[in-house]
């Protein structure tokens, strides 16, 4: 079991929330692993260095744990005891020299998922910080073209200085609504979706406070928007893949849904990886879903002990 947080007790969770989660998920579960520690992990960036050499770098003060689902990817955990334990990922050299790139496990798996190839044309349609963008670009070896965008200039900042951090150089930032992409011919797309947030929670207690049903609905219409602004810069035969770090039906499965009603050339595949999942949610609250959303990748933080997650995998036919 996860360590709780100091007072989780006393973390309150709106009445509508509680109400909700009970008729989605086992909420004592839920409840328990969103107020526990989320494990660190961290991806190995292999442009620069093997996951050997950095093995052997870091082992002798921190345990390496390898996270089933990306081959790159570790659980680190600091050696030292009591005072001398350490979470600070992120002020190790190797971090600052761009051998890895701290990112949460799950987090992982969409770009795996969109299996990029070297010399291909490829799309991250909200990159912002970077963590997929530059794992993507590690994937195809800085080979071909990765288009990076973000719809915010502030955004791009964080973005350009990782993706330079970890020595991508196959890629050019632009700055752009999603939902104005028109025209471009991609062999892969991702569409990792602003979202409410809510597989985030034991990173993020605010998500709770900002946390309301309104929230959800108009959300849910902005990410059918970019979907389907995303399919429509696709190859034929093409694949895209849309994620979201929400475990709301409205942010998952029901955008899915929208997006098979509204384009008959689009088609879920299967997603098989080495992961515990859920099934997805093909009713909820008087609305039917699809049933090829089955077909989905529902991440619930009790499953895996990581965070919640959502992924799905759709191909133009």
């Amino acid at each position: 079991m996860p360590r709780l947080m100091p007072n989780s007790e006393e973390i309150e969770f709106k009445d509508k929330f509680i109400e909700r989660y009970r008729k989605l998920t086992d909420w004592e579960a839920f409840k328990r692993y969103s107020l526990s520690f989320l494990r660190r992990s961290v991806r190995v960036n292999t442009l620069k260095i093997t996951v050997p050499r950095l093995r052997k770098r870091l082992e002798k003060e921190w345990i390496l744990s390898p996270i089933p689902w990306c081959r790159q990817g570790f659980w680190i955990e600091h050696r030292g005891r009591g005072e001398e334990h350490r979470r600070d990922v992120g002020n190790l050299r190797e971090h600052a020299l761009g051998y890895i790139y701290v990112q949460e496990a799950v987090s992982m798996i969409p770009p795996v998922v969109l299996d990029p190839k070297p010399g291909e044309k490829v799309l991250d349609m909200c990159a912002s910080p970077g963590s997929k963008a530059s794992q993507i670009a590690q994937l195809m070896q800085n080979k071909g073209a990765l288009v990076a965008n973000d719809y915010k200039g502030i955004r791009l900042a964080p973005l350009g200085l990782n993706l330079q951090r970890m020595g991508i150089t196959n890629c050019v930032l632009t700055l752009s609504s999603g939902h104005t992409f028109k025209g471009h011919q991609f062999d892969r797309i991702l569409v990792d979706a602003p979202c409410s947030g809510t597989g985030t929670i034991r990173k993020s207690l605010k998500t709770l406070k900002m946390w309301n049903e309104n929230g959800i609905r108009k959300l849910g219409g902005q990410q059918k928007v970019l979907i389907k602004t995303g399919f429509n810069n696709l190859k034929k035969d093409g694949i895209m893949v849309y994620s979201t770090c929400s475990v709301e039906p409205e942010e998952d499965e029901a955008v899915i849904s929208h997006l098979l009603e509204e384009e008959p050339d689009a088609r879920l595949e299967k997603i098989s990886l080495p992961i515990k999942r859920a099934e997805p949610i093909l009713e909820f609250e008087g609305k039917k879903y699809d049933p090829e959303c089955k077909k989905c990748l529902r991440i619930w933080p009790q499953d895996n002990d990581t965070e919640g997650f959502f992924v799905a995998k759709i191909r133009k036919t």
